[in-house]
């Protein structure tokens, strides 16, 4: 019977362990997320693992050859408990496929905000910078004081641009 299974990583090679894995013909599954970043006064839109460190396999550990994986490029080991890799719960990963696209692409909930919350940006060009909700805005969107240049500054933005800051 197959179940999923979590597979550490060496630091920062998800992309490697999961090539490696898929040429050996495991069925892998590494979730990202879509992540800004401010880079040489210039913001860049890419994607990052949901699970830093973390992806995860699916296998038959009676029929198929899971130690193997421990000597992948890019691996560090199967997480196990025991001599055997440890499953992960069902529940766990159909709550996780239900959040991410066909594509692996999570998508975010829509934070539940009301006025006067502190917010933090999380993408766009005002990303990482604190701020204020003012109000909620028609078309998902919303009003927010940003802390810009030691003053506040009123700009309207998606909600998925805005998490809460508490």
């Amino acid at each position: 019977m197959k179940q999923w299974y979590v597979v550490h990583t060496r630091p920062h090679q998800e992309q490697r362990a999961e090539v490696n894995m898929v040429r050996q013909g495991y069925r892998v599954w590494l979730p990202v997320m879509e992540r800004s970043r401010r880079r040489a006064k210039r913001i860049e839109t890419g994607h990052a693992p949901l699970f830093p460190g973390y992806l995860f396999v699916e296998l038959d550990v009676t029929l198929e050859p899971w130690r193997a994986i421990n000597g992948t490029f890019g691996v560090k080991r199967l997480l196990a408990d025991g001599p055997r890799p440890q499953p992960l719960p069902e529940e766990f990963v159909t709550a996780l496929r239900e959040a991410t696209g066909t594509d692996g692409l999570s998508t975010p909930a829509v934070p539940d905000l009301q006025p006067g919350d502190a917010v933090t940006i999380a993408a766009g060009p005002f990303v990482e910078c604190a701020a204020v909700v003012l109000r909620l805005a028609p078309r998902e969107r919303v009003e927010v004081l940003l802390d810009v240049l030691g003053g506040r500054v009123p700009t309207r933005l998606p909600k998925r641009a805005v998490v809460s800051a508490a």
